[in-house]
Parts: C-alpha cells; structure tokens; sequence
C-alpha cells in the first residue's frame, strides 16, 4: 500500500486520502472491496495512459527504476505544471515533495507510491538537506523510480544542484524537470512585467535570504544597486528592511517603484506597491509574509494597468467544496479559475453497488423495461459499469423511454450514446414527476436505478399510477472522514456548498461545533436546503437551477452583491 512519511509542517500536506496507508488486502476481494480495487486499478490505469500522452509518447511514459528526477512543479497554480511533470509524479513509486508544491499536485500518483514529505518552514524543525540526499540515493539504489517534487523550478533557489551533486557522487542517475519560476509568474501574476521595452531590458534574480552558515554576504550590493534592470529577490520579505536601505545605501533611488507579492500565483495572492524607500514598512502595514518575493524597478508601476488576477469574481474568497472527492475536482477547478481559495472537505464517499444480486437482475433483464430513470451522473457511469461486466453495453436500452433529473445525468447518457427522452426542467424527483405525467406506465416494468438512500417519491408517484416498480440502488453514499487540515482551513470560509442532502448530513455530524463558523451556506436547490434547516444551519443561497451550473451562478451572485 501508499507509504507516506510525517512531516514537519501540516499546512500542506496533501489530502488525507493520499496520505493514508492503504491496508494491506487478506485473502481474496469480494463484493464491495473487490469493486472497489477494480476501479482503482483501472483509475491508476487511466492516469498512466493519460500520463503517457501528457509526455508526449506513444504509449506509457513511465519514470525509469533506479532514476532519480529533480522535478519543478512551478510556483503554486496547479495548472502551470508541466506535462512532463504530471507524467513522472503518475509513475513513480516514490516521491519526495517539498511544502509548496500545488494543490492537488499528488493526486495523481500510484496507490502504491510512497510519499514523503521533506519540505521546510519557517521557524519549524525540518529533514536536513544531507538526510534528503541520502534518502533519495537510498531510494534509488534500491531500484525504485524516484521523483523530488520542488517548487517552482529546481535549479532556482531550489537546492537542485547540491541534490544532483550528491547524486553523481553516489553513481545515481538523475534528471531534471525544469519547473516555472516564481520569480516570472508570481510577478506575471500580480501584473507586473519583469522586462517592458520601455522600462527594463535585464532582470536579475536575487535570493533575499543567503545561507547563515555564509561567513560574509555573496551579494555585491554596489553592482545590484548599478543594475540596469528588474531585481527580484526571491524568499525577500524576512530581510526587506535591511536590503532595501542597503540597496539605497549602493545609490539605488528610494523613489524607485518597488512591490512585494505574497503567495504569487496561489488563490490567495496578495501585492502590495511602494517605493523602494517604503516597501518594508509597506510589507509590515499590510501584514504580508512568506512565501513571498520583492520586484524593484520601474516596470512594478506597471501593475497599475495590468493586474488582472485581483479582478477575477471570487478573488478573495475561501469556499468549502462537500462533494464526494470523484467528483469534487470539476466543481473546485471552476472556483479556482473564478479566482477562490479552494478548500476540498468531501463530506461523502460514493461506495458502489453494481456486484449485487439485484443490480445483476436488473441488467439480465434491462430489455424488459418500459421505462428506465436514472437520478444522478454517479447512477449513469456505474449503471454503464455493470452493463460492460455484463458483456452489454447502450444498445441494451434501445427499447426503454429514459428519463434523467438534470443535465449532468443527460450529460453523462449523452456521452455513451443515448439521448434522454424525459429532463424535468427542475432537477427533482418532483418535477421528473410531473415531466412523466404523459408517459404510459399503468402495466408496464419500470427501473429507477439510484443511490441507496434516494426517497421514495418518484417509486411511490409510479406505483400509484400502476407501473411496476423496481427500485436497484447502483451505489450508497458513505460519511468521509474529515482530513484535520482541510477543517482548520475551512475554519475561515466565506462559503460552504452542498450539493445533496447526504453532504448536509454527514458534514454537520463530522463537524459538529467545528462547522465553519460565518460561513454563507450555499445550496444546490430545495431538497437540500430542508435537509440543512432541519439540522440547524440557516440557508444564505439557494440555486435557482438545481445544478453545479447553477449553483456557481447564486454564489457569484452573492458574491457581487
């Protein structure tokens, strides 16, 4: 199973589901467990193949055993990782992550894999760089395909070549996967161009925290204050006082434009503009800390016209995310490029249903039905599932009227070739209700195929017009564990969203008192919305359109309001 090492800092540490060991299997999978390692082979499958083509081969681009990959995995965004990357941290079977690596940027590693957490924080005890070396030599000698995970680009104040030193010294292969600097698009990022035609034609990078060990400073500070150009000064806000005066003090101008910007690149970014006489006590007002990086130079007056990151709608903006973790991504990536701070709590787990006895009934004899109501994508990718083990596949439903509550299970039918006949213009079982109305069912074999714990208001509608009824849960949805870190973090959230009752109920009785306190609560439409008053929270948005779509819209609408 997945082995991960503790860490120092806790802050980011990936999600608890990539960080727990996975159990060792006893004897042979059956029903539900058996499902499960199915899928996830196939998932790990999925994200090789995907992998592959990220790499730019014709088939499975995996990282080398006995290799070790000195990996930049660029300054926070998740999406400025490189595809090649994406393809080593999906084949390796360790890797060695530092504290600053994206969100999100291990979920598509091994099962298997080992992580490892070696990052440094301020201020926090953390594995010397001697023992990160000898780890990754170890890991390697030992035949094992091996990723270090940095931040930003690791040949950048990255420490990658005292790591490749080491490397070479033991007889280690290695490679280096060259990252997105912080120094390029955390300015980008805040608006500010590190080179312009008219302000600056060179750019140095400077470390704005050298090694204490050093007996004297290795900064020519006459020659940077001569620099015809943009400085930028990695790690910077610790000793901005003191470089700032001693920069003045080698004949840089004090009235110079000068920014800080704090987490470039990350949801929460934050910069601040002054001078390069003021920047430090601009830095201390506005209570801006590491990670962060200095620009100094005329081309940082520019953020004035090209900051563009600020304006996003949710800039800002913490929101909490409940889905189960499958299909929570979509969701968090679109609020993620609306500009909020995505906290991922997943209140549900989809456990599916498909190795049951009824579930196989159902399939055997899916040509008999008139009718077929599917209630959620879920219902849709597993139902498709158990027809594939079954050796069928959609020509099984050419003779059925089918019938979907939203546009995300028409969606999810549409992409395996069958249109529905029946969409409710409200995403309810009441309004499916109505939507089927004008269909025959007095007589006839109906299928609604749901989660376990569906209401019976849709089987009890049909059956009371004569239909035969039969009700086969495709999957149940199970209470997640909350990972620790994402609920100190949700402590802070201006929204929470809910996109069922079951993520109401189970984040409420995971929660407790800790349930994010000032938090808007935002709701996908009326069921859940009962679900959330009767156990006490108070609704602030419900969704007009009783969908994801639909929901972003009441969130944004609030959010400008």
């Amino acid at each position: 199973g997945r082995r991960r090492v503790a860490g120092a800092d806790r802050l980011r540490r990936p999600p608890r589901r990539q960080r727990v060991a996975a159990r060792r299997d006893r004897g042979r999978r059956r029903g539900p467990a058996r499902s499960r390692h199915r899928a996830r082979r196939a998932a790990a499958r999925r994200r090789r193949c995907r992998a592959g083509r990220a790499g730019g081969g014709d088939g499975l681009v995996s990282a080398r055993a006995g290799v070790v990959y000195l990996v930049g995995a660029g300054p926070g965004d998740p999406g400025l990782m490189t595809a090649r990357s994406l393809a080593l941290i999906a084949s390796a079977d360790a890797i060695f992550y530092d504290r600053l690596i994206p969100p999100g940027a291990l979920a598509g590693a091994r099962e298997e894999a080992e992580l490892v957490y070696v990052g440094k924080a301020p201020g926090v005890p953390s594995v010397p760089q001697e023992e990160i070396g000898g780890r990754l030599v170890a890991a390697a000698q030992a035949g094992r395909s091996v990723v270090r995970l940095k931040g930003g680009d690791p040949f950048v104040f990255g420490r990658g070549g005292e790591e490749g030193e080491a490397l070479r010294a033991a007889g280690v292969e290695f490679e280096v996967v060259p990252g997105v600097t912080a120094g390029v698009a955390a300015s980008a990022y805040a608006g500010i161009p590190v080179t312009h035609r008219d302000d600056a034609s060179a750019v140095a990078f400077v470390t704005g925290h050298e090694d204490p060990q050093k007996p004297e400073s290795a900064l020519d500070w006459a020659a940077l204050a001569r620099f015809p150009g943009t400085l930028v000064f990695y790690m910077g806000v610790k000793r901005l006082g003191e470089n700032a005066t001693a920069l003045i003090a080698a004949g840089r101008a004090a009235d110079e434009p000068a920014a800080a910007v704090e987490r470039g690149t990350w949801a929460g970014q934050r910069t601040v503009v002054a001078t390069l006489g003021t920047i430090a006590a601009a830095v201390e007002r506005e209570g801006i800390g590491a990670p962060a990086l200095v620009v100094v130079g005329a081309v940082a007056a520019r953020r004035e016209t090209l900051a563009w990151l600020e304006r996003r709608p949710l800039h800002g903006r913490r929101v909490l995310v409940t889905r189960a973790r499958a299909q929570a991504s979509g969701l968090a990536a679109t609020l993620r490029e609306l500009g909020a701070e995505v906290v991922e709590l997943p209140a549900i787990r989809i456990e599916p249903l498909t190795e049951s006895e009824e579930v196989a009934a159902a399939v055997a004899a899916i040509e008999g039905y008139a009718l077929i109501c599917l209630t959620s994508p879920n219902g849709v990718r597993l139902l498709f599932e158990a027809l594939a083990a079954a050796g069928r596949d959609a020509r099984a439903l050419a003779g059925a009227t089918v019938a979907a509550i939203g546009p995300g299970t028409a969606r999810e039918l549409a992409a395996r070739g069958i249109r529905a006949d029946v969409v409710p213009e409200r995403f309810v079982a009441e309004a499916l209700v109505e939507a089927l109305a004008t269909v025959e069912v007095e007589g006839r074999r109906v299928l609604v195929a749901r989660a376990a714990e569906g209401r019976d208001v849709l089987p009890g509608a049909l059956r009371r017009r004569g239909a035969e009824v039969e009700v086969v849960a495709l999957y149940e949805t199970v209470r997640e564990a909350p990972d620790e870190d994402a609920v100190a973090a949700a402590q802070e959230a201006d929204y929470v969203t809910f996109t069922s009752a079951s993520t109401v109920r189970n984040l409420v009785e995971a929660l407790g008192d800790r349930f994010p306190p000032g938090a808007r609560v935002v709701s996908i439409g009326p069921v859940t919305s009962a679900t959330a008053r009767e156990l006490g929270l108070g609704v602030d948005v419900e969704a007009e359109r009783h969908d994801v779509d639909g929901l972003l819209t009441a969130l944004l609408a609030d959010a400008d309001a």
